[in-house]
């Protein structure tokens, strides 16, 4: 069984935010679309029930986010319960605890992994992200490739501060075995004329269109139609995406997500407001799975593409 919403979008992926809490302090940070301090954070048993009852609404991969997933000390036993309901199982994470973790979550059962890199000029990465670990997290990226596949970092490509490192970050990627997302910056309608958005966006269509001239090999992913290019570099082959979510209806048009907020709601789009669907506090009162499964089937009836 796969639900599907009213404009014939099936719904396969869930996203899950863990926690709303992060180490770092990056000044860009979207969080997950959730504007609140929320505490009522999900228990290990209350995610895996959500996620048992989605597998058997089709959905067969999930992401965890957060904030960052790895600041929650039971993070191992998260991954280890819900595993077995999916067929894909991976993580965005700002990679500040991979160097320790990258083994342990990938014996528990993470396929793969999401690693958030902006910059590798320190005194960038710095103003970025607010932190001085860009060394750590290098190691963390170089410790997960060892133990989970593929290992992607996704770069939020901003003007004036690391739109000139696009091809570092290429070679990078090739160097290290890993997988380069480039990211555009995102924000709902009424945000796209304050100064901040003007000042920081940076589209990548000229990116993409000269990642189409160079590629050797060009696919086409399902989810968002997205293309992956294959980038000749110095050292060997890069893999290249580009997300380019603004003002996109092919984007919106090809999701196949359905969000989960820290503290028990569905969220239906990272840029919608007034779209929270409450199932925490159901599941909470003793509401039986069928019940949990008309939740599922509101929020996805909800859905709907944010640009069209």
């Amino acid at each position: 069984m796969t639900l599907y919403d009213r404009f014939g979008r099936p719904v396969t992926n869930l996203r899950i935010s863990l926690t709303h809490d992060c180490n770092f302090r990056c000044f860009f940070c979207h969080r997950e679309g959730q504007h609140f301090n929320a505490r009522l954070e999900l228990r290990p048993e209350e995610i895996e029930r959500i996620v048992r009852i989605a597998s058997r609404l089709g959905i067969s991969k999930v992401k965890l986010t957060g904030g960052e997933p790895t600041v929650r000390d039971d993070i191992i036993k998260i991954v280890g319960r819900i595993k077995p309901y999916v067929v894909d199982l991976s993580m965005t994470t700002n990679g500040s605890r991979l160097k320790e973790l990258a083994e342990p979550l990938a014996k528990a059962g993470l396929d793969r992994v999401n690693v958030s890199l902006h910059s590798l000029r320190p005194e960038v990465y710095r103003r970025i992200t607010g932190v001085d670990m860009l060394d750590v997290v290098i190691e963390g990226i170089e410790e997960a490739v060892k133990h989970l596949s593929p290992v992607k970092l996704n770069m939020t490509v901003m003007r004036g501060l690391n739109d000139d490192e696009v091809w570092d970050m290429v070679d990078f990627a090739a160097k290290t075995g890993t997988i380069l997302q480039l990211i555009e910056l995102e924000a709902p309608r009424e945000f796209t004329e304050t100064r901040f958005f003007r000042k920081y966006f940076y589209p990548l269509k000229p990116v993409e269109k000269k990642l189409e001239e160079m590629a050797v090999e060009i696919r086409e992913r399902r989810m968002h139609r997205r293309k992956k290019y294959f980038i000749p570099t110095d050292y060997g082959i890069a893999e290249v995406e580009v997300v380019r979510a603004m003002h996109n209806t092919v984007f919106c048009a090809n999701c196949t997500r359905l969000r989960v907020t820290s503290d028990g709601k569905f969220k239906t789009c990272l840029l919608k407001k007034n779209d929270l669907i409450d199932f925490a506090t159901a599941l909470r009162n003793g509401a039986s799975d069928a019940e949990l499964v008309e939740i599922f089937k509101q929020a996805v009836l909800m859905r709907e593409p944010y640009w069209k």
